[in-house]
């Protein structure tokens, strides 16, 4: 349906088209045309058409000013601004039909009282086809082929980085099994060494009096075991605090006869029990049974020490499993009102094999509230930031994540100590298929994705600023919902 021409449309003269370079190749049949299918308007200064408004019309600025902008977040961003005559605008792309979306892709200004050639967007897509087919399929193959080119190239993209992150994932979950094995087998040998401790205790000159000191003195053992790694314990002892300890102990033991100090030594320091406390284990027990005494202590420390292994072990597999699940949101609806440091933390879990060598420092204000937002793809997003920050450090540096709220937005930035973007290209990096990697390192379309799953997407915003040893990547997210039928974002 085409549009209607304004009653106030003005004359359309053309000799005046062909000074314009845009119809300067035409004949005086086709300038006819455009004057019979197209009309001249008048505008004062104002909007000429905004984008995401269905695409009506084809202008072309026959005099005056104009500006064009871009919608970023809850701010029009200007991009350019002219008074060149020719120039145009609009419904650039109705030749493409259904095959594109079919409205304006920017806002156009008018600054000062302006003249325009305003054509259908129909008639547009008419005067394409019939009068240049050979150029509408180039067009449309260069169109098609980019889109295509840019949906395959950011599938391979998201399946590297899936790759990347479960292999990590894979060799983060084997280390923590492969300590349980190791201490459910160590553990099974000392028990089964207890068990036999036991017989020679039953058949030992152990009266009830010394047996019950012995299960007291080992109830003790084991809740300095136990305070040692509790919250709020003293920080554990340097290597070489923790080496003049163990010299400690081994000569008490060795002072009194008992065999294999060195080995024992160890356990009781890991409990953080000295020399006055194994006094009151040499006080309460005969001289002839004190190295049996010992020993059984140190069985029972062993086997508590092991138990906590295997205790941490599986909590590491349990909490990188539920690191997982929140990052990939499994079982969660698309949409969801979130705490973003839920999303940060399960992110950093699931990159920290990448993250070798490089201090994390998490700025949080915990006291944010939740956002709505789309998790699986926010996750996207802090991936791409982070991974690219861990490959500019090369292993070493600072990954500071910080978050805050100003007036309506939640932000989170992103900062790393690397070497920084050079300025001839820091205003580039949010282009598709724009990489400073290495050939075969990058496919310059993490940035790109990002900054589409921000702005366009969470209606956000995405920036970046950057100087040698400090780069940061600032995300904004509006405390709002998600207007419905948003635009889907795809690579």
């Amino acid at each position: 349906m085409r549009p209607e021409r304004p009653a106030d449309a003005l004359p359309c003269d053309i000799d005046e088209l062909r000074t314009l370079f845009l119809f300067e190749q035409l004949d005086d049949d086709q300038l006819r045309w455009l004057c019979r299918h197209g009309h001249v308007e008048h505008r004062e200064p104002g909007p000429l058409y905004v984008e995401g408004e269905p695409a009506d019309w084809f202008w072309v600025l026959l005099e005056g000013t104009v500006a064009l902008s871009r919608r970023v977040g809850t701010d029009d961003v200007e991009v350019s601004r002219t008074s060149q005559r020719g120039v145009y605008g609009g419904a650039t792309s109705a030749y493409l039909g259904d095959r594109t979306p079919q409205r304006y892709p920017h806002t156009m200004r008018v600054l000062a009282p302006s003249r325009f050639y305003a054509l259908p967007a129909a008639d547009f897509a008419e005067l394409m086809t019939a009068w240049f087919p050979m150029a509408v399929h180039l067009l449309e193959g260069l169109f098609v082929g980019q889109r295509a080119t840019q949906q395959a190239v950011g599938q391979r993209e998201r399946l590297l980085a899936l790759g990347a992150l479960s292999a990590g994932l894979t060799h983060e979950l084997n280390n923590p099994a492969a300590a349980a094995n190791r201490a459910t087998a160590a553990l099974r040998e000392r028990v089964a060494g207890m068990r036999h401790k036991l017989a020679m205790i039953a058949d030992g000159p152990y009266d009830a009096t010394t047996l019950g000191t012995l299960v007291d003195l080992q109830e003790q053992a084991v809740e300095a075991l136990a305070k040692s790694r509790a919250p709020g314990a003293p920080p554990p002892p340097t290597a070489l605090e923790r080496t003049d300890a163990e010299d400690t102990v081994a000569d008490w033991l060795d002072d009194r006869g008992i065999v294999g100090g060195w080995d024992l030594a160890p356990t009781f320091v890991t409990a953080r029990l000295d020399p006055p406390w194994l006094d009151r284990v040499a006080d309460a027990v005969a001289p002839g049974i004190l190295e049996g005494a010992v020993r059984w202590l140190s069985y029972a420390l062993e086997t508590e020490q092991l138990m906590n292994d295997v205790e941490d072990a599986t909590s590491r597999i349990s909490s990188l499993v539920g690191a997982a699940k929140q990052y990939s949101q499994i079982g969660r609806a698309p949409d969801q009102t979130l705490d973003v440091h839920e999303l940060l933390d399960s992110t950093l879990t699931m990159l920290e094999r990448r993250l070798d060598g490089v201090e994390v420092v998490r700025a949080y204000d915990r006291t944010l509230p939740p956002v709505h937002v789309y998790g699986a793809e926010l996750n996207q997003v802090w991936t791409n930031l982070i991974d690219n920050a861990a490959q500019a450090m090369e292993g070493r540096g600072t990954l500071t994540v910080t978050t805050r709220r100003v007036d309506d937005w939640l932000e989170v930035e992103v900062a790393d100590t690397g070497p920084g973007i050079p300025p001839d290209v820091l205003d580039r990096v949010f282009e598709p298929f724009f990489t400073t990697k290495p050939v075969g390192s990058g496919t310059g379309l993490g940035l790109d994705i990002a900054w589409r799953i921000v702005v366009t997407k969470h209606h956000g915003d995405l920036s970046v600023r950057s100087t040698p040893g400090d780069t940061r990547f600032l995300v904004r997210l509006p405390y709002a919902p998600a207007a419905a039928g948003d635009p889907e974002v795809t690579a």
